[in-house]
């Protein structure tokens, strides 16, 4: 398992954070999903030969947020 952190921009509230976590945390190879809107920060455990880095912002972007870094 591999950990990754992102910064994430466009949350606004705690609600935001979770539903990031729960669209993240359902994706095949996610182990955990955690976000802090305190933080803006998403830190995910993940199986990298079932899910990439990239693959993971895209669900986090698609859901309306931008991921400024990994």
């Amino acid at each position: 398992m591999n950990t990754l952190k992102f910064k994430i921009d466009g949350m606004h509230c705690d609600g935001c954070a979770e539903r990031i976590q729960t669209v993240v945390g359902k994706q095949v190879g996610v182990q955990e999903a955690e976000v802090s809107f305190a933080d803006g920060e998403a830190r995910i455990r993940y199986n990298p030969h079932v899910v990439t880095e990239e693959g993971l912002a895209g669900v986090i972007e698609r859901a309306g947020f931008s991921v400024i870094g990994g």
